[in-house]
């Protein structure tokens, strides 16, 4: 009984240790101004990073590393396209936008239920790993809102929020950016992080050979690092002439 009351004891003071770091390091949402100053902060951001050079870029790839992972993607713009690999295992080939696709353990192909889900999960890594290697792009897609805040400092900064579209609707982030309006830092409020505010540095800024900018490591609650990061005019030009979504784009 005495061993128990202890673990009790414990268990309770890590509860409690918890609750109060949580209290401490939590941020409420803060509340911003929309309007055309906001969406001129944010216009500027993207001119900042080369908005049209994104858009240009046709095909990019990219390694994703963050909570010891790593994982590949090679994407597709134009078709709308994706091809994710992780864990040495899987390699599938994804539609986005019907998300469906071809799906590959080991090198065979996974059908059924179980191709399925790889194909979702792929989608969702996707999704993710896409968005940190150039959310700025998405601060005008449908289903997303701006408004500025006054920061501590009695700065600016931009916040971006999704309504709809990804795979967490509701998340927003707040944008702290140079004197040029090139990011710093982002602040995040989403569903997968309880604690509001957690803040991620954007750094290591790399221009593609279409001019378009991406920043490779986030310095953070983990570090997240991209790496490998190459962008073309078109996939072709990428993969040495080989088009790596033939077999997706017959189906």
């Amino acid at each position: 009984m005495k061993w128990l009351k202890r673990i009790l004891i414990f268990i309770i003071g890590l509860v409690l240790t918890a609750f109060i770091a949580f209290l401490l390091v939590n941020e409420s949402l803060p509340k911003g101004e929309t309007g055309s100053a906001a969406d001129d902060f944010a216009r500027k951001m993207q001119q900042a990073t080369h908005l049209q050079a994104w858009e240009n870029t046709g095909a990019i790839q990219f390694s994703f590393g963050g909570l010891g992972s790593s994982r590949h993607t090679l994407w597709d713009k134009q078709r709308h396209y994706a091809q994710v690999r992780w864990g040495k295992r899987y390699n599938v080939l994804v539609d986005i936008n019907k998300k469906q696709g071809i799906a590959r353990k080991n090198g065979e192909i996974v059908t059924g239920n179980e191709g399925q889900e790889l194909v979702t999960k792929a989608w969702k890594i996707w999704v993710n790993d896409s968005f940190w290697l150039n959310p700025i792009a998405k601060a005008f897609d449908p289903g997303t809102s701006r408004s500025l805040v006054t920061l501590e400092d009695g700065s600016k900064g931009v916040m971006v929020s999704y309504s709809s579209g990804g795979d967490t609707p509701g998340d927003a982030y707040l944008w702290i950016v140079d004197k040029n309006f090139l990011p710093t830092h982002w602040k995040l409020w989403v569903s997968i992080i309880p604690v509001g505010g957690v803040k991620f540095s954007w750094e290591r800024w790399k221009t593609l050979s279409t001019g378009a900018k991406v920043a490779t490591f986030h310095d953070g609650l983990i570090d997240v690092k991209l790496s490998d990061v190459k962008g073309t005019k078109n996939l072709l030009e990428l993969t040495n002439g080989k088009d790596v979504f033939a077999e997706l784009e017959a189906q």
